[in-house]
């Protein structure tokens, strides 16, 4: 089952969009970052450390960023189980190159926000 929408062969095979499609969403790259920065935590901690995140999306993202290799699911054998998550190799080397930009957006945060303040949509006439 294809995950691009995209009907171009190549889509499928094409690295950006394969990486991109599953890391950039709104979630994925603030659980990187925030296990980057605590370590190995437990789910309801990564939880209340990523705020306004649900349950489900917090699962749903720690399956996909595992599924990649980017996160380890650790369990451990205990009444009630223990789950912890922390960055893999792969997920630390991931944040490597991330880190510029989230730098960038630091540094023009207040400058990208002025952009949208002052924007105005043109009407259905002027996009003609």
């Amino acid at each position: 089952m294809s995950l691009h929408k995209s009907k171009d062969p190549y889509a499928e095979r094409c690295p950006i969009r394969d990486v991109l499609e599953r890391t950039g969403d709104r979630w994925t790259l603030l659980v990187l970052f925030t296990l980057e920065e605590w370590g190995t935590l437990r789910f309801t901690v990564l939880r209340s450390k990523v705020q306004d995140i649900s349950q489900r999306m917090l699962a749903q993202t720690l399956r996909r960023l595992e599924q990649d290799g980017l996160v380890l699911r650790i369990v451990h054998p205990t009444v009630p189980p223990r789950v912890d998550y922390e960055l893999t190799a792969l997920g630390k080397s991931f944040l490597v190159p991330l880190h510029g930009l989230l730098q960038w957006a630091q540094t023009h945060h207040e400058q990208v926000r002025a952009a949208r303040s002052a924007y105005q949509a043109p009407t259905p006439a002027q996009a003609l």
